[in-house]
């Protein structure tokens, strides 16, 4: 039978095996290239919303340039996940990232030279959306063929560890660097920082891989993804979860700036501030999820209700200091819950269809946000920044709400099951 989502034994801590990935050297090489790219990144994030605050002062136009970064990933992530189940996904990383890096330094140029317009910022962001419709699937799925499936659980957490470490340093260093030299040089750092990733790309031993046989060209491969996902009861609650908690509460790019401008008056290091300490409580919260077993039900709908919860309190706050001291639990409910739909998805995937489930998965928590990002953005700006994130803690909810009434009945057993599970038996 395929591993299921039933609590497991090993499903405890076990300090030992918080770092087991970085056993791999191609996941070592993997691991630290993404620590330096996404640090830039993050760096790029908050210059991006101080540079449409300063262009507009508006929180609708902000959600907006957050709906044009992300609105290629709803459309083009599903013919992503088709080319990432036929490719060289070593390959076809490092040439999105090489793109992404080029993108990034005319965004910087064009800001440095004081000639950027909104426009620009529109065009550019839908341009790294457009990327990373083809890059995410790749990235997600290559994941398990560095560490084959029995350590992709911890490996995934790891990567989310990077994500929001880089959440910490990324703001924290462009939060000087606007204050020091200005917006457009956050976005040439971003721009250098890919090669770390094109690097490490090349330097990966491809004999080390456990490469998923590439699928090849068909007709209807994109729908017969889709219906295969909509077969899979586990496949399709933790899809449905992820799109409401995508659409609502994973929108910080825009209700954090927000609340830090218009509810405090922070300017960018109220921005930045709110943003590490999320980024740290994410780290944290991350090694202890990392320190666990396989993802079980019961433990992906409590952190999704606690992500909620813990956006919730940030919501209600009447300081930005009494914000800062909740932002670290936003940080750590939310590493826990993208970590577990992630590892779930990925470990009750065929083989065949990876790259397209794990399309999916960015579809939900980043092709929502040009749908979310607009709402979350009027509400702030029209109601308050407290009144998106609480929009945010009832996405959460709800979405906990679906997992406890599916994940309770019986999930019938596939006839198949991955064909890496089955090598490890």
């Amino acid at each position: 039978m395929r591993q299921s989502l039933a609590p497991e034994p090993t499903s405890g801590r076990d300090p030992r095996r918080t770092f087991a990935s970085l056993r791999f050297r191609n996941y070592r090489l993997y691991f630290f290239s993404q620590i330096v790219s996404f640090s830039g990144t993050w760096m790029q994030s908050l210059a991006t919303a101080w540079l449409v605050i300063e262009l507009t002062g508006s929180g609708t136009a902000l959600g907006t340039v957050m709906a044009a970064r992300f609105a290629p990933t709803l459309f083009l992530a599903p013919f992503g996940g088709v080319i990432a189940d036929r490719l060289d996904k070593r390959r076809l990383i490092a040439a999105t990232q090489a793109l992404q890096g080029v993108l990034a330094l005319i965004f910087g140029l064009v800001t440095v030279a004081g000639v950027v317009e909104l426009w620009m910022v529109y065009a550019l962001s839908a341009g790294f959306g457009a990327i990373t419709a083809l890059d995410n699937p790749s990235r997600q799925t290559f994941v398990m063929e560095m560490v084959g499936p029995d350590d992709v659980s911890n490996a995934v957490t790891l990567n989310s560890v990077v994500t929001n470490g880089a959440r910490v340093v990324g703001p924290a260093v462009g939060g000087v660097v606007i204050a020091t030299m200005g917006v457009g040089e956050c976005f040439l750092i971003n721009g250098a920082s890919y090669l770390t990733v094109v690097i490490a790309m090349y330097l990966i031993r491809r004999e080390d891989l456990h490469p998923a046989a590439r699928t090849p060209r068909a007709p209807r491969q994109l729908r017969d993804g889709l219906r295969y996902v909509c077969s899979e009861p586990i496949l399709r609650t933790t899809l449905a979860m992820l799109v409401l908690i995508g659409t609502l509460t994973f929108e910080f790019a825009t209700t954090l700036p927000m609340l830090a401008e218009f509810t405090f008056a922070a300017g960018p290091s109220g921005i930045a501030g709110l943003t590490s300490l999320m980024g740290l409580g994410a780290v944290v919260g991350g090694l202890i999820v990392a320190s666990t077993g396989p993802p079980t039900p019961r433990r992906l709908i409590a952190v999704a209700a606690g992500f909620g919860i813990a956006v919730g309190i940030v919501a209600v706050m009447p300081s930005i200091e009494l914000a800062y001291l909740a932002m670290p639990l936003v940080g750590a409910t939310s590493i826990a819950t993208t970590s577990l739909s992630n590892a779930t998805l990925q470990l009750n995937s065929d083989p065949a269809f990876r790259g397209r489930v794990m399309a999916l998965f960015s579809v939900a928590m980043m092709g929502s946000t040009p749908i979310g990002g607009p709402i979350v953005g009027w509400v702030g700006e029209h109601i308050s920044p407290r009144a998106a994130l609480l929009a945010g803690t009832a996405g959460a909810l709800l979405a906990a709400a679906i997992g406890w009434s599916q994940f309770r009945r019986p999930t019938p057993t596939p006839a198949h099951r991955p064909a890496e599970q089955e090598a490890h038996q």
